[in-house]
């Protein structure tokens, strides 16, 4: 009863109301940005590798990798495996729509990120959406409604999804048994994520975030090998894609199963775009113009959905094995794999699931810790509460692996979508200043100039902002 409530407000969430709020704002800031996403590509590739002023402090590199960790995950094997079998060769599409328009909602809220970010003891800085509604907005109540749901959304609905993921990968094995594997799993992933949290796992998760980029890549190159294998089957499924997203009439006569929805839930869900967590991560980062670490985000974007999931997506339609409503989730990359690679493949893959997984969960509890700072008025709350909210998201992590597939993706899209709903209009009221910043910017490059940013010269007030005064 509940997974059908939880079902059916997801169904509500999305169509209509966060399919149009998320096309619309994403079409809105293209427009107003001149297409930012395609015309300064190139530029935020150079960007991310320039380091901090400051020494120790977090560079562009350095916020791109925390927030990619955290897109980059099981969504982006297990989400798109799901969609392409559940809503059809039409997905694809759509979670390449969501993600070209998404990169300029991304660029947006990061950019809004850098201009309100407040100043710590230490002199490094931090923010993300709940600051700038507070600090620009003057809304306190609907900043913290923001906190509140990011942590049910990362430290529950996402950690749950990910621990259901990885554990669903193990389910190609002859030793799998649905009653016990899974808790197994959970257990073991749950421990482990738990010691690194009490700080015990500082080695494993610096191993985690240097392996995990080299995974990306190999990931890719796998990807590209079975394309290449199979190129005579890429015309017929690249029409495939293009023939079912605009098969309207299939769309609209069942929307909460058509290619579209779920196209952009597990577009939204893997990249992030417009939902509040990467300016968390880029509110840190130390650049001498805001608009540096809003390129910095929009082209995590791109890694995640025009990369990563397309480079899935890819893998398996170029296999020969025909996605089907059985296979959805991680069984339908697996099979794929197995028929070019035979036992290896499914291996391959749950190898990158462990590795993206993990990396996920934690930086998803990244997230939540800055959250847990807004609401304790900029502090971390004490160690007892900390110490039971640790343990808590441990155990999080292990209910998670025995949830059913809807449910487990249900939770995670409904709190995922009052985020954005709150994100979102606060970036569109908030959004000139971002513009103004990348104008700022863009004459500052015209002119030779390495882009240094001053609040005074797009017309704010820098007595009321901790930076750029």
């Amino acid at each position: 009863m509940i997974g059908s409530l939880i079902s059916s407000l997801s169904g509500i969430l999305y169509y209509p109301i966060l399919i149009i709020v998320l096309i619309a704002a994403g079409l809105w800031f293209t427009f107003k940005t001149g297409f930012v996403q395609a015309r300064l590509l190139g530029e935020s590739v150079k960007v991310v590798m320039e380091k901090p002023s400051k020494e120790g402090s977090v560079s562009s590199f350095q916020a791109l990798m925390v927030s990619t960790a955290s897109r980059v995950g099981t969504g982006n094997i297990v989400g798109v495996s799901t969609a392409v079998c559940l809503g059809g060769y039409g997905a694809v599409f759509w979670m390449w729509l969501i993600a070209i328009v998404g990169g300029a909602s991304a660029f947006i809220e990061s950019t809004l990120a850098q201009v309100y970010k407040r100043r710590d003891e230490n002199g490094d800085s931090y923010g993300g959406p709940a600051y700038y509604i507070e600090g620009a907005l003057k809304n306190h109540g609907l900043a913290a409604a923001f906190s509140v749901f990011l942590i049910l959304t990362y430290a529950i609905g996402f950690n749950m999804l990910a621990s259901y993921n990885l554990q669903s990968t193990f389910a190609a094995y002859s030793f799998y048994n649905e009653a016990t594997t899974p808790f197994i799993i959970g257990a073991v992933l749950a421990v482990i994520v738990g010691w690194c949290l009490f700080g015990g796992g500082k080695r494993v998760i610096k191993a985690a975030s240097t392996i995990v980029p080299i995974m990306g890549v190999i990931y890719i190159a796998v990807a590209l090998i079975i394309v290449v294998m199979n190129i005579g089957l890429l015309p017929g499924i690249i029409a495939k894609i293009f023939a079912d997203a605009f098969n309207f009439t299939a769309i609209f006569s069942g929307v909460a199963g058509s290619c579209m929805m779920y196209g952009i839930k597990r577009g939204l869900y893997s990249n992030e775009a417009g939902v509040g967590s990467a300016p968390n991560a880029a509110a840190a980062a130390d650049v001498s113009h805001p608009v540096k670490q809003g390129l910095v985000q929009m082209l995590s974007v791109f890694i995640d959905t025009i990369l990563i999931c397309t480079a899935t997506a890819f893998m398996g339609l170029s296999s020969g094995i025909e996605p089907t409503a059985d296979l959805a989730g991680a069984p339908y990359i697996q099979k794929a794999l197995e028929s070019i690679f035979g036992g290896f493949g499914p291996v391959f893959i749950t190898l990158a699931m462990v590795l993206f997984a993990f990396t996920t969960l934690i930086g998803n509890l990244f997230y939540c810790d800055n959250a847990l700072a807004f609401l304790n008025k900029g502090n971390m709350p004490g160690k007892s509460f900390m110490t039971a909210y640790r343990v808590f998201a441990a155990l999080v992590i292990f209910v998670g692996a025995g949830l059913k597939m809807g449910m487990a993706w249900d939770i995670a899209d409904v709190l995922m979508a009052f985020m954005c709903l709150i994100n979102i209009p606060a970036c569109l009221l908030l959004g000139n200043v971002a513009v103004d910043a990348l104008k700022d910017y863009v004459e500052q490059k015209k002119a030779g100039k390495d882009p240094v940013f001053k609040a005074a010269d797009i017309g704010l007030d820098a007595s009321k902002l901790d930076y750029w005064n």
